[in-house]
């Protein structure tokens, strides 16, 4: 992280020889948060996500978020702009500069929607859905899988196009298990990095001997879909009520009888979120499926709950 930063004056950085206005915070988390910032130099708006460094190891977290950015420039999968490490006495700041999307998350406008008593039409998921497995072909074409992708990593620009975000969590597609010992390290970062709802099945409990794979994005893929359709995620409630995600996933997703939906969509959902990963499609499967599925007519835009 060897761009040079330096607080100018109160109120603005310097940011790899480029001035930056801070104005106001956007976002914050237990280990970051995010400000929204204006390049002086071209009035454009950045968000400044700060991750808070406590030791070494979270250093190399941050170092590798930033190497993950790097290995992509894909209109699907949010570009880092720029890139340091602060120090802060002790500790350290990792500061990422990311262009700033002003559509928000995915999960603000499912909820927008929820409060307005209506669902997503088909047409519009469809549009998103396929942005989003374009974004995780990327991924996955690279040998990575992005391994925590929920509706609050996934930004809407103006135009509602996906895009991904938080790839800290991100790691080799192909994790080969061949011990209790390697299972059980596996599970635990599992339980770190990955959110417990959009979590896979096969990273709550990880047999000894077994190959994890991005299809873990796949499953995460159909809890994004089915919170498009439903309004939450089908764990969501779940875990808000405290009872046992864990043992939930290990049963048959059933899915809410609905006919605002095409059995075309419901299909897809239900192949994505098949318990055994090795039966699960591929993205290339699931964009296949989707490039082949039709529209909604003209007219079936908003559906009333």
């Amino acid at each position: 992280m060897g761009q040079a930063l330096c607080v100018c004056s109160r109120g603005t950085i310097n940011l790899g020889g480029v001035r930056y206005l801070l104005l106001h915070r956007l976002a914050e988390g237990g280990f970051s948060y995010v400000d929204l910032v204006e390049g002086l130099r071209d009035g454009r708006f950045y968000a400044l996500k700060r991750i808070l460094c406590h030791d070494k190891e979270d250093r190399q977290a941050a170092l590798h978020e930033v190497e993950m950015h790097g290995l992509f420039d894909h209109p699907n999968i949010l570009r880092l702009v720029a890139h340091c490490m602060v120090e802060k006495g002790a500790k350290h700041e990792a500061w990422l500069l990311l262009p700033y999307v002003k559509g928000g998350t995915l999960w603000r406008e499912v909820e927008a929607l929820r409060e307005k008593g209506t669902f997503m039409p088909e047409q519009r998921i469809l549009f998103i859905l396929h942005g989003i497995c374009q974004g995780l072909q990327a991924i996955h074409s690279k040998g990575y899988a992005h391994r925590d992708l929920k509706p609050t990593n996934v930004l809407l620009d103006e135009d509602d196009r996906p895009v991904l975000m938080d790839l800290g969590s991100m790691n080799k597609a192909h994790i080969e298990v061949n011990s209790s010992q390697k299972a059980m390290a596996v599970q635990d970062w599992a339980a770190q990095r990955c959110t417990i709802s959009y979590r896979a099945p096969e990273l709550f409990t990880v047999p000894s001997q077994c190959v994890i794979d991005e299809r873990t994005d796949i499953w995460s893929l159909g809890c994004v879909l089915y919170c498009m359709m439903f309004g939450e995620g089908p764990y969501d409630a779940i875990f808000q009520k405290g009872d046992s995600v864990a043992l939930a996933v290990q049963n048959p997703i059933v899915l809410p009888p609905t006919t605002r939906y095409s059995p075309a969509l419901q299909n897809l959902l239900s192949s994505m979120m098949t318990l055994n990963p090795q039966e699960r499609p591929n993205i290339n499967d699931v964009l296949h499926q989707l490039e082949g599925m039709q529209p909604t007519p003209v007219g079936q835009d908003t559906t009333q709950i």
